[in-house]
Order: structure tokens, then sequence, then C-alpha cells
């Protein structure tokens, strides 16, 4: 049995500027300032506009070591693996304390089909930090869903318990969204008001491009079940607020000629297996368009509408198949509007 895991560098999204620089242009101009490069295991995008330069690639960089530090299991040393390694729990910093909170919420309103504490069946999948050579047995996952459940995890002050020793927690469907936040705010205490932040296709906007004013635009790519296209879907305008993708045609486990999804059910701990290719969703903040993405992936389409039309702070849109293999597409009322900040 060969086992191969495949990821798609890239979400569905592009972003689309259409900035033309003149070299005459004023120094003293408001111009486009571009800082881009690597992190988090993909690629990040920043565009302010500004007269001056008043961010550095260093500042950003420091900022990504420092949510690594906190959120990443994938660094030993981090604080996330610290809480998984212990047998009862830590002080959480900042960073820890807003995704693990923000995650207790969307796990209370999605009634657990997000579910942070998943991370040991992850893990037994191969979509965590080790390798495996075969897939998991019944038998082992049967023997792990004991130790998942966010009921099982609770605050004291600020300290993250687990009330069992073998529970431990992977923020790897939240915190992207959470990190482009953190760079937003960081962005705006430099007295930035217009500008796009982008981490492997979690995007936030605020404002509009200058000098002209015009709306910042999003191309949405065309995606199937297998792959993703150069062809653009849609194309938004977008106003204030964050757009997010997950899909199951991202990162899968290929076994034989099956694919199985690295998004796990935590009710069962096998990969959720539905009619949904991808879901994109708008919501104020990356943070939680990135949570509720995730979840309404294991919800399908006809709940996934029902979930959205409930929560007014957020609209998304479904790539999905029908019964005969025939892929289409939906959205809720409001995914189109231009401003996502005017949803209540």
């Amino acid at each position: 049995m060969r086992i191969g895991i495949h990821f798609w560098p890239l979400l569905l999204f592009t972003v689309l500027f259409n900035i033309r620089k003149n070299p005459e242009s004023p120094v003293n101009e408001i111009r486009a300032i571009k800082i881009e490069g690597f992190a988090q295991g993909t690629s990040y995008h920043i565009t302010y506009y500004s007269k001056d330069s008043l961010i550095t690639k260093g500042q950003i960089e420091s900022l990504f070591s420092n949510l690594d530090s906190s959120l990443s299991i994938y660094k030993p040393y981090s604080l996330i693996n610290r809480f998984n390694n212990s047998a009862s729990g830590v002080e959480m910093d900042e960073h820890l304390s807003k995704v693990v909170k923000r995650s207790i919420e969307i796990y209370k309103e999605t009634h657990g089909i997000f579910d942070i504490s998943i991370y040991p069946i992850v893990d037994a999948w191969g979509f965590g930090s080790r390798k495996i050579s075969k897939m998991p047995s019944k038998e082992e996952i049967k023997s792990l869903m004991p130790c998942v459940g966010l009921d099982k995890l609770h605050i004291e002050g600020n300290k993250l318990v687990k009330n069992i020793s073998c529970l431990k927690i992977d923020v790897n469907g939240i915190a992207q969204g959470y990190s482009v936040d953190v760079l937003a705010k960081f962005i705006e205490s430099k007295g930035i008001y217009n500008y796009l932040v982008e981490i492997g296709g979690e995007i936030r906007v605020k404002g509009r491009k200058q000098p002209g004013g015009e709306l910042m635009q999003i191309g949405i790519e065309q995606a199937s079940e297998n792959t993703i296209t150069d062809q653009l879907q849609k194309i938004l305008k977008m106003g204030d607020g964050a757009i997010t993708t997950s899909g199951n045609y991202r990162k899968y486990i290929q076994n034989g000629n099956k694919k199985l999804s690295h998004l796990m059910d935590p009710k069962s701990g096998y990969p959720i297996n539905n009619e949904m290719i991808s879901i994109t969703v708008r919501a104020p903040d990356a943070m939680s368009a990135d949570g509720y993405d995730n979840a309404l992936m294991g919800m399908g389409v006809k709940r996934g509408l029902k979930f959205v039309k409930k929560h007014k702070e957020l609209e998304a849109y479904f790539i999905f198949h029908k019964p005969d293999g025939t892929i289409v597409d939906t959205a809720s009322e409001g995914f189109y509007n231009e401003n996502i900040s005017s949803l209540k």
C-alpha cells in the first residue's frame, strides 16, 4: 500500500491589483508598497498604500516567528506542543489564548463539527507532524477517539487545562486566519488603513486602492474535485473584511485510486466524505472566516447554507458535486456584497 500526502501550494485566490507604475511620480505621492515572502509553509503577500515605506520585511517575519513559537505544531519548542506534551496544561500567551477561545466558540456554535482537539486523529492519518507508513486501523482510531472533544478542555484564569492527559490540539484550521489578523492589526498600528494581507490565500482587506479609490479585487479560481486551474470562476470587489477558502482537493492522502481528505470528522475519526469540493467564506475577520470554512466543509451544502443564514456576519460560496458527478456552485444571498463590514 502506498500512501502519499499531496499539498496544493495556494488557495483559490488571486489578488487583482492592476497597478501601473509611473517612474516620474513624485516621491511623496501615495503608492502601493509590497512585502512578500515565505512563512507558515506557504507564501505571503502584503500590499499597503502610503507615501512612505513604514513597515519592513524584518518586522513582518518577526511577527511570524512569534506566532510560530506559540501556535505551530511543526516547531518542537512551541507553546502548543508544550501543551500537547503536558499531563495537565500550560499558561497561555496572547496568541494561544485568543485562538483557543475563538475555537471553543466555533466548536459550540457548530455542535462539535469544528474541533481543535482532533489532533490525535489528524496525526494518525499522517496530517500532523509525523510521517506514517500505513493508514490507521479501525482499532487505532477507536482507541484515539476518547482523547477527542473540546468538552475535555477548559480554561482556568490564563491556564489551558486538559481533563485527560492524551488530549492534544491542532489549531491549523484557524491559526492562519488569525495570523492574517495579527499582521493587519500591526499594519494599522502604523497608521495605514488601505491595505491587503494574504497568507496562503487567506485574505484581509481594508480601505481601497490608492490614489484612485477603487475597490480591491479578489479572483476566485476555478476548482474541480481534483485540482485548481488558472482560470477565474468569480471576481469579487472587496470592501473591509476577510475571505478564506477550505477545500478537499488541496491536501489529501492517496490510497490506491482513492483520495482521502485531510479534513476529519471529529465524530467518527475518519476523513470527511460528502459532496463538498470547496467553501469560500467572507467574514469581518480572517480568524472567524478560517474557522468557519472548515466547519462548513463538514456540514455540506444544505446544512451549511442554513448555518450561514443564521449567522448574519457570514457569507459563503460553495463548490460541490451533485450525485451524478456534475460540479456546480451556489452562494448565500449576500456573498457578493462589496462591503463585508456592512454585514450584521
